[in-house]
């Protein structure tokens, strides 16, 4: 069987943290520059945590520097853990048990594509348990913008099994518009999940190539992506 690479996004996708993420930025901003920010005007679901803290910073007037930028996201990472412990957050339904299927399935590869800081990702995965189940990932890290992220994975799949993935081989599972598109940029198969805060509705009109309620259904997921 042709081997396959499944890409996850994180939040909204495999977990709802809870507000943690959201909750560890302001308090940064705050601590590190002196600002607050309830971040009701600033886009953050499918976005990458480097376009965000740039984002927020221009609009606070301070030089979204690299400096800036490594400041404020040190700041993120370090209540981030913290914040997690006192957040509402779980596993999206079916999620567990969909990773413990497809890691018995050898010829599919699971990975990471999202728009968070790879040590954010771990941070997030080790907290909710199945950090251990992604091989590798692309992350805010490598890019800030989304779209850019394709390019990152599929070298690290390359890298790690010596396999060039063709495009139609490739799965970006996400629930915002921003997983779809980031997807489509390199040709990969959009799986769109209405678990975050884009409606069925929504992602619908942005024509993904598969679109679910959420993934409890296991084995009807499986199915219909041919896995």
């Amino acid at each position: 069987m042709k081997t396959k690479l499944i890409l996850f996004d994180i939040d909204g996708t495999l977990l709802t943290s809870g507000g943690s993420g959201e909750r560890a930025l302001r308090m940064a901003l705050k601590d590190r520059f002196g600002h607050d920010e309830d971040l009701k005007h600033v886009e953050i679901a499918g976005r990458t945590d480097t376009g965000i803290a740039r984002r927020i910073l221009e609009k606070h007037g301070t030089p979204p520097t690299p400096e800036n930028i490594t400041r404020f996201l040190d700041g993120y990472l370090h209540y981030l853990s913290d914040e997690l412990k006192h957040s509402q957050g779980r596993l999206l339904p079916g999620i567990l048990q969909l990773l413990n299927v497809l890691r018995t399935r050898p010829h599919l590869v699971i990975a990471l594509l999202t728009g968070n800081l790879s040590k954010g990702a771990e941070i997030k995965l080790t907290h909710y348990g199945i950090w251990q189940y992604f091989e590798f990932g692309a992350y805010a890290d490598d890019h800030h913008d989304r779209n850019e992220l394709g390019k990152f994975a599929r070298a690290r799949a390359l890298e790690k099994h010596g396999v060039e993935f063709s495009p139609e081989d490739i799965f970006v599972i996400g629930d915002t518009a921003h997983d779809i598109e980031c997807g489509r940029v390199f040709g990969a198969k959009t799986v769109a999940i209405a678990t975050g805060n884009f409606s069925r509705e929504q992602l619908a009109t942005h024509h993904p190539d598969f679109l679910f309620d959420d993934l409890a259904n296991v084995d009807e997921v499986i199915a219909t992506l041919g896995w």
